[in-house]
């Protein structure tokens, strides 16, 4: 989706460090890009973990900076209008082309398959987030072994055999578990998400992040789960157990768990799942106050935050520590006056992730779990 203002507080490229290179990629988002179906595009380019993210491809929009499209400022990563012009422009083939639109059918239409299989011919892998695995199907199983390339299918789930049950290992998990879930779909939950993990980190506070749909793991995320591929009698299971693994791996102070849809939503349901598999300690809710309707349910009304929050407080055994604000179609007075208006309304801090200081969001968790100022301290004595 579309942002208006001119903030940028997650990087948009990994910084090496001192490490071997990132794999480069092309994101491919015909017609998409900003928009809600470009989501998986849109996050890549302000932070990706796993991928030097070269281009975009748009031809709606070719020759503009992605940076500036989404609001966030330049960011050196442009839009062009075909995988023959991102090879032009950088001199060099990628080695991924990713699939950057998330439909709602999950499907490739005709013309994308073509672009895919022609990428291949090009000795390029693909990276595909769909419902659709390509690995399943024979075109692509050829092309990918006649010229020497993967498919990634990052929704692909591990065999039923494989696939865990809800077992109340959750209880062992000792550290806040905090879920960032929302009014809608496509609404910003992943990348306050992601700002959240960094910020948190930044303050000392070690925090990770668990992912639970195919944009985070394609940005790099280590721990999680395309949710929304799981039979849904594991998708507890399968939730509690990337949340264990988090803890164990990483001994974290905080765990932030993305959410996915809605609670209230008609038709994506996986937050009951999150809700009842990672068994959050504390939720932070992101809303578009400018967003009438639901994204992709133009005759369903956007829920106001205080139905949702009730329903969540209804449905688990959790708490609403504060509301983030998706500052689409809105000015930066605007910006303001929400916040001001949804925290005496609601009794709760609210920030936008975005445009205001990542400090708020910190204060938001911290003042909720006190306990985590003084570990960094202790830790450190």
């Amino acid at each position: 989706m579309p942002h208006s203002m001119n903030s940028h507080p997650i990087a948009s490229r990994p910084l090496s460090g001192g490490r071997a290179a990132h794999p480069t990629a092309v994101v491919y988002c015909e017609a998409n890009f900003g928009q809600a179906d470009g989501k998986t595009a849109n996050g890549l380019v302000r932070h990706s973990e796993r991928y030097d993210i070269l281009s975009v491809i748009d031809s709606s929009q070719a020759g503009s900076d992605t940076g500036e499209l989404l609001g966030d400022g330049p960011n050196g990563i442009p839009v062009v209008s075909d995988l023959a012009s991102a090879i032009r422009l950088r001199g060099t083939t990628p080695d991924y082309l990713i699939f950057g639109v998330a439909p709602t059918s999950g499907m490739l239409s005709s013309d994308e398959r073509a672009v895919l299989l022609d990428a291949m011919t090009q000795g390029i892998s693909i990276v595909n987030g769909l419902h659709e695995f390509l690995n399943e199907d024979p075109e692509f199983t050829a092309a990918a072994l006649a010229h020497g390339v993967t498919i990634l299918d990052v929704r692909r789930p591990r065999a039923k055999k494989d696939l865990r049950m809800f077992s109340g290992r959750i209880d062992g998990v000792t550290c806040p578990r905090i879920a960032v879930l929302g009014t809608d779909g496509a609404i910003g939950k992943r990348t306050t998400a992601t700002i959240l993990t960094q910020a948190l980190n930044d303050r000392g506070i070690k925090a990770v992040l668990v992912g639970t749909g195919q944009t985070g793991i394609i940005q790099g995320a280590r721990y999680g789960v395309a949710l929304d591929a799981i039979p849904c009698q594991f998708c507890s299971g399968e939730m509690e157990a990337a949340v264990v693994e988090a803890f164990e791996g990483e001994h974290p102070d905080v765990i932030v768990i993305e959410g996915q849809g809605a609670l209230s939503h008609p038709a994506y349901l996986s937050s009951t799942f999150i809700l009842r598999g990672s068994r959050p300690n504390a939720v932070i809710l992101q809303h578009a106050p400018a967003r009438r309707k639901l994204g992709d349910f133009a005759d369903v009304p956007t829920p106001d935050p205080l139905s949702e929050i009730n329903l969540i407080e209804t449905f688990a055994d959790t708490r609403v520590i504060g509301l983030t604000i998706n500052h689409e179609n809105m000015s930066d007075a605007e910006v303001t006056a929400a916040i001001t208006m949804y925290e005496l309304e609601l009794g709760i801090p609210a920030t936008d992730a975005l445009t205001r200081p990542m400090d708020r969001l910190v204060e938001m968790v911290v003042s909720a779990f006190p306990e985590l100022e003084q570990e960094p301290v202790a830790k450190a004595s």
